[in-house]
């Protein structure tokens, strides 16, 4: 099993990679945790397991590089169980179970389905952990807690620092014991690196192609393949009892076409969860807008109102330039607005502010 510092300096040294201190400096840390994990059990009646590594609490901007430096932890790994996943993702599969644990009568649903996670890993590793649901908030203190006794070791990566977790958010005392275990059994670092990775490789790229042909479904797929490395799962984020899905998801990038999204009932709620999930959003086939398609038009708006607050990037492909997207119809004066931002979310100094 290579060591990550030695991963790191062979990628670099091949030219995958360029040189970055401020990721170079996490490279004790990721050796630390598998050294632990790899160090043989002694067997015995009386030996006592070995006490586990604390795990990995990775924060910093869009595009450092924490997500791509812990799946390169997670993919050396070898016969150690391990899990990557998407933070949101694992809440929908602990909802779900701890909905069928109900059903067989056990008065604490955590424990059962925390102890089933338990049994199948010893290491975790979230991507993008943020809380934004009073139900996540109220159940991920005592999901962890459960993990954490029971020896599991857990990486993650977030935008924010662990005291920024579900601020402002619904009864946010009761969440505070979740923060200070996180510090208790994770070592809290920073990739503070200058270099924003994602928009290097969007600097000087368009991110709006028109109109709707083949060539501009391929220069989107190639922009895709490029973010996302290829290999995606959907997304389901839920939103005061709806389902809000994005078709394919990997690393903060989100790809769904313009029906999937805008041709659903949803509202500002639904747009902001999906703005604060992802941080490019890739939207395909955005159609001429007007009489006929009113109210996608209006959640169009609502999408990318919702999209500019959050500065979350937005990569799309469209029939005709944003001032001619809307040029029929109820709404023609109000979508200047949407016009306005979707030319200037085009601009490099937008997607860099």
């Amino acid at each position: 099993m290579t060591s990550m510092r030695t991963q790191y300096d062979t990628m670099i040294a091949d030219g995958t990679l360029r040189p970055d201190p401020a990721q170079a400096a996490l490279m004790p840390e990721f050796d630390r945790i598998l050294d632990a994990l790899s160090a043989p059990v002694k067997k015995g009646f009386f030996r006592k397991a070995p006490e586990p590594p604390k795990g990995l609490y990775l924060w910093g901007g869009v595009g450092r590089g924490k997500s791509m430096l812990m799946d390169m932890f997670v993919n050396n790994l070898g016969d150690i169980p391990a899990r990557r996943v998407h933070f949101h993702a694992f809440m929908q599969e602990i909802h779900a179970a701890m909905h069928e644990a109900r059903k067989t009568g056990v008065e604490d649903a955590i424990a059962p389905v925390a102890k089933a996670v338990s049994s199948s890993v010893r290491l975790l590793a979230f991507d993008e952990m943020q809380i934004t649901d009073i139900t996540d908030a109220m159940i991920v203190g005592r999901l962890f807690e459960a993990l954490f006794a029971d020896g599991v070791v857990v990486i993650t990566t977030s935008n924010r620092i662990p005291g920024d977790l579900y601020k402002h958010g619904l009864n946010r005392d009761l969440f505070l014991p979740f923060i200070e275990l996180i510090k208790q059994q994770m070592v809290v670092h920073e990739l503070a690196s200058p270099t924003d990775y994602r928009q290097d490789r969007l600097a000087g790229s368009p991110v709006y192609f028109t109109p709707i042909n083949a060539e501009s479904r391929a220069q989107m797929d190639a922009v895709w393949r490029d973010l996302s490395g290829g290999e995606a799962g959907p997304l389901t984020l839920h939103v005061k009892g709806r389902d809000v899905t994005l078709p394919l998801f990997r690393n903060g990038v989100g790809r769904t076409k313009f029906h999937a999204i805008c041709g659903q009932p949803l509202g500002p709620a639904d747009f902001l969860a999906v703005a604060e999930a992802v941080k490019v959003l890739m939207l395909d086939d955005i159609p001429a807008l007007g009489r006929s398609n009113f109210n996608e038009a209006k959640r169009f708006v609502t999408l990318i109102d919702a999209l500019y607050e959050a500065r979350v990037q937005l990569i799309c492909s469209a029939a005709a330039s944003p001032e001619m997207l809307y040029l029929e119809g109820e709404g023609t004066f109000e979508f200047e607005r949407t016009a306005s931002r979707l030319r200037e979310m085009q601009s490099e100094s937008w997607a860099q502010a």
